[in-house]
């Protein structure tokens, strides 16, 4: 690949694309995110990375590429918009339901005597993940949201790119992205501010969205009861994908659970920490 392709025809291509443009930006975006950017990728870096060719005033690759080694800032961004993004309220909605069934009764036991529950979202884009967890808890009572901020459940939701924390903390949504909520919950639990739905700030007040290069260290201490990472690590080599889920098991209580994405699996060379118990849900058992 000398020049990226398969552009409409009836546009040209404002800025040249060399197969080293493309392999320099994948190999700085693997070592940022673990996500891997091949060949067929190439034609999404170009229109994603072009717009930001724009806002910095320049006119090739390799000077955008030359900034971002001397600008963590613009790092930062690039990697922001290369990464994928795409969610929705009660997505996989078997996950929520087996939380619900199998996992909340006994964590609504322990908090009504003092006990402790934490929860994390590891990957939770624009925040509909938690959301629907949270709405997934409380059913159709306020009150039983409310009474969660007053007991020892936190549910930590993070993510890689500081612009989809930005609209979960908001907790505001279009219309067409909250009527994936069922018709009943949508009605108590959203309210309309002109063109888009706000969440109950009952829902907001037990939720600390931060951001986390899953990569990278975490600053966490003590152990989860349950992790969400879902449709995050087919992104991923199975050497990152093994790393990342040896460091989820390190962070997990002894029978923590935890939910992947319905494409994804346990590697091998993990598979003996966790043992099956649903559908892409697993408990730790090492």
């Amino acid at each position: 690949m000398t020049a990226l392709a398969a552009l409409p025809p009836d546009r040209e291509m404002e800025f040249a694309f060399s197969e080293s443009d493309h392999r320099a930006i994948a190999d700085m975006v693997y070592a940022e995110s673990g996500i891997l950017l091949p060949e067929s990728k190439a034609k999404l870096i170009y229109g994603r990375l072009a717009r930001r060719l724009r806002a910095c005033g320049l006119t090739n690759f390799p000077d955008y590429l030359a900034m971002i080694e001397r600008d963590a800032a613009e790092k930062a961004r690039a990697v922001d918009a290369l990464t994928t993004n795409h969610t929705s309220f009660f997505r996989e909605n078997h996950h929520f339901e087996h939380f619900r069934e199998h996992l909340w009764p006994g964590f609504a036991q322990r908090l009504a005597t003092g006990g402790r529950v934490r929860v994390w979202s590891a990957a939770c884009s624009s925040g509909e993940e938690p959301y629907s967890l949270m709405m997934t808890i409380a059913g159709q009572d306020v009150r039983a949201a409310e009474r969660l901020a007053s007991q020892d459940f936190r549910l930590l939701a993070t993510d890689l790119s500081p612009s989809v924390i930005a609209t979960a903390r908001a907790g505001r949504y279009p219309l067409d992205t909250t009527r994936a909520m069922p018709a009943s919950m949508r009605q108590l639990w959203c309210r309309r501010v002109g063109d888009q739905d706000e969440l109950h700030p009952a829902l907001r007040a037990t939720i600390a969205f931060r951001e986390l290069n899953l990569l990278r260290s975490w600053p966490m201490k003590r152990p989860f009861d349950v992790i969400f990472c879902r449709n995050v690590m087919i992104y991923f080599d199975d050497a990152t994908k093994t790393r990342l889920l040896s460091r989820f098991a390190d962070q997990m209580v002894d029978g923590g659970t935890i939910f992947i994405g319905h494409a994804e699996r346990i590697p091998p060379d993990v598979a003996n920490r966790f043992r099956c118990i649903g559908r892409t849900a697993f408990q730790k058992v090492s």
